[in-house]
């Protein structure tokens, strides 16, 4: 990890004061997974929103957990979090996001806690389970009595093991989204095209068609291939 400090890009209180490699903030890069012929890896990340809640000593532990594609959607969940828990004494986040070429991005906070006793185990949790595109945050209301290192670290790790156990894990292979626009006479084409290759599309019909597409990225290159030929190039692609 890097020493380096820099502005912590999330929505969030003071005490995300920087990146560092303590627990008050930590953050770190990884360059991405490959295959030999260039692709990215198929990664691990939950089936979905999971969550949990339990008490150690008078705290109370929520700990939350879901799927998401961007660092952006990492950062607005915890601060999502932290909205619907006004009065919580801590929100903790760590989350774990690769986005296309981009390196792992590990990110990890411990909101006030103890250097150790948060951040840390919460990340910990994610990277033990090479999870990767998965945000967590786990909210504590303190209940009185002080739990030590030790016992903070064990309800924090906790808190997220157990939100991943119920949303459940996946292999996921890495995607990308393209657009496709046509006029109205290629639609159909461009449908049925995208159709059999079974990926996930929406349709917007409008003075023209758009057709926006998620797509394998091993896959991207042959369905591109596929919609410029249905349609003799007519097909205007966009990658955002």
């Amino acid at each position: 990890m890097s020493s380096s400090t820099a502005t912590c890009p999330v929505a969030c209180s003071p005490r995300y004061a920087t990146w560092r490699t303590s627990d008050g903030s930590a953050s770190s890069d990884r360059p991405p997974a490959r295959r030999s012929g260039g692709l990215p890896e198929p990664y691990r990340t939950v089936a979905g929103p999971g969550r949990t809640r339990f008490e150690v000593r008078g705290s109370e532990f929520l700990g939350l957990v879901r799927p998401v594609e961007r660092r952006e959607r990492a950062e607005a969940f915890v601060a999502s979090v932290r909205a619907e828990h006004p009065d919580a004494t801590h929100v903790v986040p760590a989350y774990r996001v690769r986005v296309r070429e981009a390196p792992l991005r590990e990110y990890a906070a411990a909101d006030g806690e103890p250097s150790g006793s948060a951040g840390d185990p919460a990340l910990n949790v994610l990277a033990q389970r090479d999870l990767e595109n998965v945000a967590g945050a786990v909210v504590r209301h303190y209940g009185g009595t002080n739990l030590g290192v030790g016992g903070l670290a064990r309800a924090y790790g906790r808190a997220v093991a157990d939100a991943v156990e119920d949303a459940g894990v996946l292999t996921e292979r890495p995607h990308v989204t393209v657009r496709a626009t046509v006029d109205d006479d290629d639609s159909g084409t461009v449908r049925s095209t995208v159709e059999g290759s079974g990926v996930e599309f929406d349709a917007e019909y409008a003075e023209r068609v758009q057709f926006t597409v998620r797509v394998p990225v091993a896959e991207r290159a042959a369905l591109l291939d596929a919609l410029r030929s249905a349609t003799s190039g007519r097909v205007e692609i966009d990658e955002p």
